[in-house]
């Protein structure tokens, strides 16, 4: 997910504050990359949902073949790529229904910007 449309759904780019929202909306695991086209956030979601994701537009779904570089666990602040979310267990994902709101309300918060 780029990171302007993450700031604009949690109306936040403070990294506590954007850790904290994505946590609660989110619930799983989530990785900050910032030397990727200004900013990526990336939910670790189940790996068939590419099949049916229909937001790419939007958030696109790395699909099989993909490989995300993770950074070691205890990475969780900047400097580089690192965990905004590290996983607790085992198996720690996203839901794919929790991000489509975040998605949604980052792109129609950015739209009202754009239209002012």
């Amino acid at each position: 997910m780029p990171d302007n449309v993450v700031h604009a759904a949690v109306a936040s780019c403070d990294p506590d504050q954007v850790a904290a929202s994505l946590g609660e909306m989110l619930g799983g695991s989530i990785i900050y990359d910032r030397r990727v086209a200004g900013g990526t956030y990336y939910a670790l979601i189940q790996g068939h949902t590419g099949l049916v994701w229909a937001y790419d537009d939007i958030a696109t779904c790395l699909g099989h073949g993909t490989y995300l570089g993770v950074p070691r666990l205890d990475r969780q602040q900047p400097p580089g790529t690192y965990w905004v979310i590290p996983p607790r267990y085992e198996g720690d994902l996203c839901a794919p229904r929790s991000i489509i709101p975040l998605v949604e309300l980052g792109r129609s918060r950015l739209a009202s910007h754009a239209e002012a």
